[in-house]
């Protein structure tokens, strides 16, 4: 918790910065990265050398600047909370969202570097002056924080002082290390208790990974993670040894058998718990392109999504959604409940993925209202969002305010600074009417039916835009082909051999059928 000695805000001569107003600041900023991205290639290899590495020093000023600012930020703002009363402990809250958004990263991120930017600054005045200078990186400043965060301020500073010289010099690796052991040698107490409360924040987390992979993670004691690790090895070693491994290597068998102790399933490929996964039709049914994805997670090829429900050893369900022809975006659905439950709540978590607040990538807690129910607010799906926990607590706090449509999240802060963020549309969207058989889209626009959250005007494939029949001979001369100008669209019946999808859950069905 930040101590009463700094509410103040500090004088120029601590942060050595010359009193200029903010205009003036900003616009030399501003004038700075136009020069930078204007700049010319160097013309030599010795030049450009050089110029990379002055870039570097200057990024790691700049990351200096960045973390002295964020200080001021907080101290101005606790400042003016107690002039207006707040208490101690509530002031301060949802910092880190406001800095998540001018940094244009998450709010957990934005909290980090809060936190950095205050250790940095009042427990590590030697790392600081080094990374202000452009000597070390802002990572190398980073492990120095991170691994000292558990001590005491006074051995905090104690570390500072003792690896001042070596910060400049080592790789960030062997820096880590060595300000870890020094670290526990100067509060072996305080060691012990840190690794107990490392023990405690044990977990599992999973995130994306190129090529339509994912990390999952366990964070275990050291121990139980190697026991761990050692089973699946020589389980692995045992398959390949006794000719079951089917052409995998060690590290596959040790990832399946993973998968099938985690499930319970008989193999890694039968998925038996609930996995939504939002596909086109035409990418569904027929070789349509536009990828699937798992919400929250990633998106993957459209074969790959085929391939994924078709060969799938686990029973498969689909969901029709509808989404409007003008612009991909999935069709409202309102509710009189107050909670969002049920498909709406569904609805709204597919359709915004992740949290919807911006540069915010954390997994959808809550699906809420954007103005809230006692402020007259709707449960509908324009006043709907999707966001993280923290995100939707944040938005309750004085000065924050969400304005919501199904389209787009408009974020307002207490600095009044404004963020606005899209919604990224569910379905492909159709540019041309000639693609929509048996609908009005002609008077799509106009139509009063367009906004009527009832009224769905929706392609019902098999059907396909044929060739209109010849009205005369095609020997025939222009004065005898009097329609030859008319355009006529004629729908025919579109006789196609069924997809893999489709036998899979015909195959499915006769199974599901025959046990009844």
């Amino acid at each position: 918790m930040l101590r009463e000695n700094l509410v103040s805000v500090p004088d120029a001569s601590v942060f050595g910065m010359e009193a200029e107003t903010v205009s003036d600041v900003i616009t030399e900023i501003h004038r700075w990265r136009e020069k930078l991205s204007d700049l010319p290639p160097a013309r030599t290899e010795r030049e450009a050398i050089d110029r990379i590495t002055a870039l570097e020093e200057l990024t790691s000023v700049s990351a200096a600047a960045q973390a002295r600012e964020t200080l001021t930020f907080d101290m101005h703002r606790r400042n003016r909370e107690a002039e207006d009363g707040l208490s101690s402990r509530k002031q301060g809250q949802g910092l880190g969202a406001e800095i998540g958004l001018a940094r244009k990263v998450s709010r957990a991120r934005g909290c980090k570097l809060l936190g950095f930017a205050r250790s940095l600054l009042m427990d590590l005045p030697k790392t600081y002056a080094a990374l202000k200078s452009g000597d070390i990186s802002e990572e190398k400043a980073r492990v120095v924080a991170k691994e000292t965060d558990w001590l005491p301020r006074d051995k905090r500073h104690q570390v500072d002082d003792r690896m001042a010289d070596r910060l400049a010099e080592v790789g960030v690796g062997r820096l880590g290390n060595e300000v870890r052991a020094l670290a526990q040698q100067l509060d072996q107490k305080a060691a012990v208790e840190h690794l107990d409360r490392c023990v405690d924040e044990r977990a599992v987390t999973v995130r994306p990974a190129p090529g339509n992979m994912a990390y999952l993670t366990a964070l275990l004691p050291l121990s139980q993670a190697v026991a761990a690790y050692t089973n699946l090895s020589k389980s692995a070693q045992s398959i390949i040894g006794t000719g079951q491994a089917d052409g995998r290597t060690q590290s596959q068998v040790m990832a399946d058998l993973l998968v099938e102790r985690t499930t319970g399933q008989d193999s890694a490929e039968a998925i038996p718990t609930e996995v939504h996964v939002v596909m086109n039709a035409d990418s569904l049914f027929d070789s349509g392109e536009t990828p699937a994805w798992f919400p929250g997670f990633d998106p993957i090829p459209a074969k790959t999504g085929r391939a994924f429900i078709a060969e799938n050893e686990a029973a498969v369900f689909i969901r029709r959604l509808y989404t409007r022809p003008t612009d991909g975006q999935l069709v409202r659905m309102d509710s009189k409940r107050r909670e969002f439950s049920g498909l709406l709540r569904r609805m709204v978590v597919i359709r915004d993925d992740v949290c919807r607040s911006p540069w915010c990538d954390a997994q959808i807690k809550h699906a809420d209202h954007s103005q809230g129910f006692a402020a007259g607010g709707q449960t509908d799906w324009d006043n709907a969002s999707g966001l993280c926990a923290a995100c939707n607590f944040n938005k309750e706090l004085p000065g924050w305010r969400h304005e919501a449509t199904a389209e787009e999240l408009i974020v307002r802060t207490p600095t009044g600074h404004r963020y606005q963020i899209g919604t990224k549309p569910i379905g492909t969207p159709t540019t041309k009417n000639s693609e929509l058989p048996r609908s009005n889209l002609t008077n799509w626009q106009s139509s009063e039916e367009a906004n009527d959250a009832d009224h769905f005007t929706v392609r019902i494939p098999p059907l396909r835009r044929a060739k209109a029949p010849q009205l005369r001979s095609a020997k025939a001369s222009a004065l005898e082909r009097p329609f030859e100008s008319l355009q006529v669209d004629v729908w025919e019946l579109q006789d196609e051999p069924p997809s893999v999808v489709e036998l899979s859950l015909v195959e499915q069905l006769a199974e599901f059928a025959s046990a009844e």
